[in-house]
């Protein structure tokens, strides 16, 4: 089949509704078959806060305790996933919103306990990937939308961290498409040499990102971004790029200004 396009959207732009509708119109702009992939922003925080629910982070990644598991299932699958789905209806986008238990599309394992014990958190990998049922959507002219939850098949749901569902998708559904490039869209215009003057690093390879980490330029959540992107690119995918959300459309299309990953 042709190009496939997956994109995911995160940080602050989910939390600004102006911002998000922008995004979701650019997005439907990008020809050929898509699949987006949504985090859920501070959204889930907040509502938490105001039910009493403090969120615990370690790692850069939450810990999901059963309390915490009830409110993210709310909010990524039904309140962040729903508005989307509806908001791509608007534009007449075809779009149908998931977890991983939706059709089976992702199982997933539940992260065992090492020296943190992340809760009802679920790690995926290539095979996780149900290529069948999603060829079946985007075949149909659905467009996915997937939240950062999975499932591990015996009835339980699963936090999942949404860079790493984008990534496991590319990667298993780079056979059955004659490409598959991957774009991760958030509030920073690419991966930064100076966070304060906004300076984009243009392109990455395995070698350059060793130098960057090792040098503590990449660093913190960057770095399972990165690890994500590098692994998508190990299982076939043709191209991953980073940058700002409201340039999806020119990402998608390889002329904005981000950074590309590649591998060499």
């Amino acid at each position: 089949m042709e190009k496939l396009t997956i994109v995911k959207i995160g940080g602050k732009v989910i939390d600004d509704e102006a911002s998000l509708d922008q995004f979701l119109t650019d997005f439907a702009s990008l020809a050929g078959p898509k699949i987006l992939v949504h985090g859920g922003g501070k959204i889930a925080s907040d509502i938490g806060q105001k039910l009493g629910i403090e969120p615990v982070y370690l790692e850069g990644r939450r810990i999901t305790d059963q309390t915490t598991l009830d409110l993210v299932t709310m909010v990524y699958g039904g309140l962040v996933n729903k508005k989307m789905v509806a908001k791509l209806q608007s534009i007449n986008q075809n779009a149908l919103g998931l977890t991983g238990a939706d059709g089976n599309v992702l199982l997933a394992k539940k992260r065992p306990v090492k020296e943190i014990d992340f809760g009802f958190a679920g790690d995926v990998n290539r095979d996780s990937v149900n290529i069948v049922a999603l060829m079946k959507l985007l075949e149909a002219e659905f467009i996915p939308v997937l939240c950062a939850l999975t499932h591990d098949g015996q009835g339980n749901i699963l936090n999942t961290n949404a860079d790493t569902i984008a990534s496991i998708l590319a990667a298993g559904l780079s056979k059955p498409f004659e490409a598959v490039e991957l774009v991760y869209c958030f509030e920073q215009p690419g991966v930064l040499s100076d966070f304060v003057a906004k300076t984009v690093i243009p392109h990455i390879n395995q070698e350059k990102y060793t130098e960057l980490k090792n040098s503590g330029i990449i660093n913190e959540g960057m770095i399972p971004k990165m690890e994500n992107a590098f692994g998508a690119l190990e299982a076939g995918v043709d191209a991953v790029k980073i940058g700002h959300f409201s340039d999806i459309a020119t990402l998608a299309s390889g002329t904005a200004i981000g950074t590309k990953i590649t591998w060499k």
